[in-house]
């Protein structure tokens, strides 16, 4: 590593932690929310720097983007009563000086135990790179990272569809929720940006899902991408649900979960065991289940930015 690469890394660790501290420092709600999205976007950079461009694209589209959008729209549903509660919270003197300091000292121990523990683990473990490398020409796909979650641990990755469905089952079963604010109308430029960009990211994803099978992308990211198109709209108030959208939404979200289990269920037919593709079809089988993924993943996560309740009304602006 040269000295340029060594200085970016040093100022990347340096900003991450900065903003963290921005973010988690008693303040304005919004100010944190902000920061909180800047963090993500820098650990994603983290992530491309150690090589790992597929957790950095997730970080990017759901730790930053979606995640943050959905700290904005709790922000934006708080009555005005929280938010001058916050703001008197913000303005209590600090905590004591040896509080404080006992916290830090806290905080630098663990810190100190980590970092010992990390020096600690033998370096020269081979690790499952060899093995994965070894039957990558068997799994249907060139990319490592997809041959391990939709082939080689398959069961992992329908496990974590459940958990997604979980999650948006809870959210949508909550019924005390304050009335939501009407969403002010969109001026030209939103609408402009919405022309222009939306259409671009629906290809974006669809060019992330094909581009799965053999470089970094797959069915998370470009849901991930969908998902935003949705919440988009729905900040803008450029697009509120009706009750028969509402009954389509939840077979979206079931979607996903009822395709993997579907092709498990055939493949035990076929193969004699769950999610074992007959091997001259392994491919079609995976790019298959991304495309049913992907639709469940954007209509989960927007689902989860929407909850159950409808949307913010409109109070003007047109469609994009």
């Amino acid at each position: 590593m040269n000295a340029a690469w060594l200085a970016f890394d040093a100022l990347l660790l340096a900003g991450i932690l900065g903003v963290a501290w921005a973010a988690m420092a008693p303040g304005d709600a919004f100010r944190a929310i902000v920061m909180f999205m800047v963090m993500g976007l820098l650990v994603a950079l983290a992530w491309v720097r150690l090589r790992a461009p597929d957790v950095a694209l997730a970080e990017a589209a759901v730790g930053s983007g979606v995640t943050g959008a959905l700290f904005l729209r709790t922000w934006h549903a708080l009555p005005r009563e929280a938010g001058r509660a916050s703001e008197a919270t913000a303005a209590r003197p600090a905590a004591p000086r040896r509080l404080r300091l006992a916290a830090f000292g806290l905080a630098a121990t663990l810190t100190g135990l980590l970092v010992a523990a990390l020096a600690s683990l033998d370096g020269t473990a081979p690790g499952l790179g060899d093995a994965v490398a070894a039957r990558l020409a068997q799994s249907g796909v060139s990319n490592p990272v997809t041959a391990v979650l939709l082939n080689f641990r398959a069961y992992d990755t329908l496990l974590e569809v459940v958990v997604l469905l979980a999650a948006v089952v809870v959210v949508w079963s909550l019924d005390a929720r304050p009335a939501p604010r009407p969403v002010p109308a969109r001026g030209p430029i939103f609408l402009g940006f919405a022309r222009l960009a939306l259409p671009v990211t629906v290809l974006a994803a669809g060019y992330l899902l094909w581009l799965g099978a053999f470089a970094p992308g797959g069915a998370f990211q470009a849901g991930a991408l969908l998902a935003a198109v949705g919440i988009v709209l729905l900040l803008g108030g450029l697009y509120r649900p009706g009750s028969g959208d509402r009954r389509r939404a939840r077979l979206a979200f079931g979607l996903g979960l009822a395709g993997f289990a579907g092709a498990g269920a055939l493949t035990l037919g076929l193969e004699g065991a769950m999610l074992r593709y007959p091997p001259a079809a392994a491919k079609t089988w995976i790019l298959a289940i991304e495309a049913v993924l992907t639709l469940s993943i954007a209509a989960t996560l927007a689902g989860l930015f929407l909850g159950e309740r409808s949307a913010p009304a409109r109070t003007g602006g047109e469609r994009p």
